[in-house]
């Protein structure tokens, strides 16, 4: 038996509890900007974040409403993707505070930052991984802006690297679920993907036989 949830009929913030809920884990994109203003940094998590094209390299993330990070970012054309690790969980989660505009979540909540290579906002300096990025669009969806950014700089620290590939064991990155709660990194699982040509055997005849 289903429980069915018309989001006409339920309202926007219980719904979007409900989407939030059940479109988990989600990859929190911890965001660094200037205002261009002040030139205070920003610093804020979001968790609507994934790659969005391969090539040329596009990330992106979604600001629900006119957060500081969308402001910036359109008036700057600039800013960095950090990767959220564990070990900086309440630190992240401080930088999601309400600040006043003008006010840098740096220095409010005591994080270390260092200089980027090729834009002007900084990186977490705890971070294992920094995207540094430019604003290649953005596009408004009822209350949210998705903001596509071009990968223009990516730097990984070495101590998270294995053969050339950055170990998730290592990285360590928090997810977002509903409600509070947060994930960690748990069991990992691992499986090749199997090519058509290779598919054989009672699985192939499985396979043949579903196609009606």
């Amino acid at each position: 038996m289903r429980i069915d949830f018309d989001p006409e009929t339920v309202g926007r913030n219980p719904f979007y509890k409900l989407l939030t809920s059940v479109v988990v884990p989600r990859p929190i994109a911890w965001v660094s900007t200037v205002n261009p203003d002040t030139l205070s940094a920003n610093l804020a998590p979001h968790s609507f974040f994934t790659v969005a094209c391969v090539s040329p390299p596009v990330v992106q993330f979604t600001s629900v409403g006119r957060k500081d990070s969308l402001r910036n970012v359109e008036e700057t054309g600039e800013f960095v993707v950090n990767l959220a690790p564990e070990r900086m969980f309440e630190m992240i989660n401080g930088t999601a505070t309400d600040f006043p505009r003008g006010v840098s979540e740096f220095e409010a909540v005591g994080v270390a930052r260092e200089e980027s290579v090729r834009v002007r906002p900084p990186r977490v300096a705890e971070s294992p991984v920094a995207l540094e990025c430019e604003l290649h669009s953005t596009v408004l969806l009822g209350d949210s802006t998705v903001v596509f950014g071009r990968v223009v700089h990516a730097a990984v620290d070495d101590g998270v690297m294995v053969d050339g590939h950055p170990e998730v064991g290592r990285l360590r990155p928090l997810a977002r679920l509903g409600k509070n709660e947060w994930g960690t990194v748990g069991e990992v699982l691992e499986i090749e993907r199997v090519r058509y040509a290779d598919w054989a055997g009672e699985q192939g005849e499985r396979g043949k036989g579903a196609v009606r």
